[in-house]
């Protein structure tokens, strides 16, 4: 069943020039929110021009990964690809604050200590009485919603995104794949999200990475 999201406002619109460790830099056009249903202080960054159908990746926040280039998950390289992906296309990265697939940041570090006794990504999860993904888009609609945006090209493997977002009313006109950022040290966790978490992430054993798709709505 669909159902709207609770309506959000734009709150504060700033342009802010971006720089890459590697870099890559790029404008984004950042914007904060009020209405969210949740209280946090969630991000949306609008890259290039967007066009009717905008990319958009929705990005839960990794504190180890995106700002300390932590090696024991993809978060950091995809956050990193979907800035330039959808620079290129037009569209929106909108940061969620959602540690830990949305247990939080000491728990996720929790979790890991828990993985190096033998646990994986989801079973640490549940050990710690969290269920294994506990991230909820409605924030992310509310805030497409505020910036006009009905129709998305998502860019994500997580099928699980596609489906919140169409309940919630945004239709999710296509699901572009992320490149597969393989590691030795992230290895293990990305075959489990592939097998349990049903992530669209192609062949996770083989070495380097899946080049990115052309994004196309349809």
């Amino acid at each position: 069943m669909t159902s709207a999201a609770p309506h959000a406002a734009i709150r504060t619109q700033v342009r802010i020039p971006l720089r890459f460790t590697d870099g890559y830099s790029t404008t984004a056009l950042v914007s904060t929110f009020t209405g969210l249903v949740d209280g946090r202080e969630h991000l949306a960054l609008e890259c290039g021009t967007p066009p009717p159908v905008p990319l958009v990746r929705p990005h839960s926040e990794c504190l180890t990964g995106d700002v300390f280039g932590s090696q024991r998950c993809d978060c950091g390289p995809q956050l990193r690809e979907a800035v330039e992906r959808i620079t290129v296309a037009g569209g929106h990265l909108l940061y969620l604050r959602q540690e830990g697939r949305g247990i939080g940041l000491y728990d996720k570090l929790d979790a890991y200590a828990l993985q190096d006794t033998g646990l994986d990504t989801y079973e640490a999860n549940l050990a710690l009485g969290h269920a294994p993904d506990e991230r909820d888009y409605t924030v992310a609609a509310q805030m497409l919603q505020a910036l006009g945006v009905s129709t998305v090209a998502l860019l994500s493997n997580n099928p699980d995104k596609a489906v919140q977002l169409e309940r919630l009313g945004v239709a999710v006109a296509a699901r572009v794949p992320t490149a597969v950022h393989r590691s030795e040290a992230n290895a293990g966790y990305l075959s489990t999200k592939a097998r349990n978490g049903h992530h669209g992430l192609g062949s996770v054993e083989r070495s380097g990475t899946v080049p990115p798709s052309t994004a196309a709505a349809g």
